[in-house]
């Protein structure tokens, strides 16, 4: 988020290659024209049993707090094979009347009915002011827990594996105080096998250092550079169900900032992980993890501090995938009105380089502010696209910023497969053309039909539920990967698909987007390909897998250690 206009930045330093990033051959396939539209229906909310309405606890008075509200999270949770969804909400406010419904959990029933399943489970949030969320057996139990991150307390919920939860916090030591929360992820710093937990935070706001603040005489947020910045925090898991704070030891110490989304990824391909953090209004973070869980800060160096003129931007939301097949995972993030929703292509020579212009993935961007993101196959031709959630942060936007508006349309960009992506939101479907406030967003395949639905939070309104109903032929496959020796959710796992001509990358990821969870199910499209040649993972820490000759279109759970015959699963209805 941002309230005022940009400041100047520092230009960038690029051009250092990252010592011992691994070589990736990239076989050059033929670029074929897209086929057919990709179509996003929208699915009222209604329809689908959910009854989730969102709450940013406002009551006129505007705390900053109220702007920043919530992120979304799509995992099973009873591994029934279906994606459920965990709404995270706001609460009211000092000043506030409605109270909210707190968080929700939602049950798939298949065929997009869900079951609200809040009060069974237990993690409807105590009252918490709930912004940010992610999911990772912490445990290795074979069950996926939740973290919520607060403006209070966090909280992390254990599976029981029951259809219940239970509060752990406590005990676990991981609650972080009553700072604003941010995004949060999951990671194994150390490959050790255990999760360690990684809680970005926002900036330091308390009711008493609140003042109301006015612009052409109609009542305005604070900025986030109006209050100081906080330190983010890194738990290393200790195997026994606690954490200890290891922020100094590990090198995240000294680098306050004002954390949104965030994500935890092996951007040099070293074989660890490391961790993004965008910063409001303020440089971006990267920390480069050396392999044994001490990381050292190199944004500036590495070409994500700052956008391609050199400008800290608002960052909101961040994606990451390997969006022109090379082997090398690229990112995606979004920002304030003003700002281009930002591509960066990964050089494999240790930076990434600002693409947006050249590639058109900022087109329809620029007036808005912007949240969510996706990098996306949502046509399953085997090269992915783009999904942006909009909505400005202030009510009463059109007020006090000329041509701004409160609500507005979402964004989807194409990507041809030449390198280059196509504003298609006009022609898309009718999900595309909901106007909200959109704030956090999940992308998954909620009916099991092989193409990638989406769920968007919108302030202080019921979430958009889009179906993906593209009409083309493509092929596709999906993986669920179950560690051994790694962690149990195999966080960090590095895949490979070859299908003949194409080859794919992708990782698993716990916590990505605008302060929330999707995909921990990989998906890859494959055009025309009815058959995989290969799958190739690299386990964190532990080896490589080899499975072969894979027949397309079917979800797979391939163990670690097994490297003949996956479980494959139909489709649950």
């Amino acid at each position: 988020m941002k309230l005022r206009m940009r400041a100047g930045g520092l230009v960038l330093l690029a051009g250092l290659a990252v010592a011992g990033a691994a070589a990736f051959l990239v076989v050059r396939q033929r670029q074929a024209a897209p086929e057919g539209p990709i179509v996003l229906g929208d699915v009222s909310a209604a329809r689908t049993g959910i009854a989730f309405r969102h709450t940013d606890g406002s009551s006129g008075r505007k705390y900053i707090v109220e702007t920043v509200a919530s992120g979304v999270a799509t995992f099973d949770y009873d591994g029934d094979g279906l994606i459920d969804v965990y709404f995270i909400n706001g609460r009211a406010l000092p000043g506030a009347t409605d109270p909210g419904m707190g968080n929700r959990l939602y049950r798939n029933l298949g065929n997009f009915r869900f079951e609200d399943v809040t009060e069974r489970a237990g993690v409807g949030g105590g009252g918490g002011f709930g912004l940010g969320v992610t999911i990772g057996d912490y445990n290795n139990d074979g069950r996926p827990d939740v973290y919520v991150s607060n403006f209070g307390p966090k909280v992390l919920y254990r599976n029981n594996g029951d259809g219940t939860f239970t509060d752990v916090t406590a005990e676990a030591g991981v609650a972080d105080g009553d700072k604003v929360g941010a995004g949060v992820a999951f990671l194994d710093v150390d490959n050790d096998g255990d999760l360690d937990l990684y809680v970005a935070n926002y900036l330091d706001f308390r009711f008493e250092n609140h003042s109301p603040k006015v612009r052409n005489g109609v009542p305005f947020y604070r900025g986030p550079l109006e209050y100081n910045p906080v330190q983010d925090v890194l738990f290393r898991n200790n195997g026994d169900g606690t954490f200890t704070d290891v922020t100094k030891e590990s090198g995240i110490d000294g680098h306050a900032g004002n954390g949104m989304g965030m994500v935890c990824a092996d951007c040099d391909n070293d074989g660890d992980t490391d961790v993004l953090v965008l910063n409001d209004v303020m440089p971006d973070f990267l920390f480069e993890n050396d392999g044994s869980g001490k990381f050292k800060e190199v944004g500036l160096l590495r070409g994500v501090a700052y956008d391609g003129q050199g400008q800290v931007q608002g960052s909101m939301g961040v994606d990451c995938a390997d969006y022109n097949n090379d082997g090398w995972l690229d990112l995606f993030n979004t920002s304030y009105a003003a700002d281009l929703a930002t591509l960066r292509r990964n050089s494999g020579k240790g930076y990434f380089e600002d693409v947006t212009l050249i590639t058109g993935a900022g087109q329809g961007t620029l007036q808005h502010v912007k949240w969510g993101c996706g990098i996306v196959d949502f046509d399953n031709d085997g090269h992915r696209d783009l999904f942006v959630a909009c909505g400005h942060l202030l009510d009463n936007a059109e007020l006090v910023e000329p041509g701004a508006e409160y609500m507005a349309k979402n964004v989807l960009l194409r990507n041809t497969g030449a390198g280059k992506f196509v504003n298609v939101s006009d022609q898309a479907g009718d999900g595309m053309q909901v106007k909200l406030s959109s704030r956090g967003a999940a992308f998954d395949d909620l009916d099991n039909d092989g193409r990638i639905d989406v769920v968007v939070v919108n302030s202080r309104r019921e979430p958009t539920i889009l179906r993906n109903v593209s009409p083309g032929k493509n092929h596709w496959l999906q993986l669920v990967l179950r560690g051994v020796k790694c962690n149990r959710d195999a966080v960090g796992a590095r895949v490979t698909v070859v299908a003949g001509d194409l080859i794919q990358i992708d990782e698993v990821h716990s916590g990505r987007g605008y302060q929330g969870h999707f995909g921990s199910r990989l998906h890859f499209g494959l055009g025309k390909r009815e058959r995989v040649d290969r799958i190739e993972i690299r386990w964190p820490g532990a080896g490589t897998d080899v499975v072969e000759n894979v027949a397309a279109d079917q979800l797979l759970t391939i163990r670690q250690g097994q490297q003949e015959h996956p479980a494959a699963h139909s489709p649950a209805r």
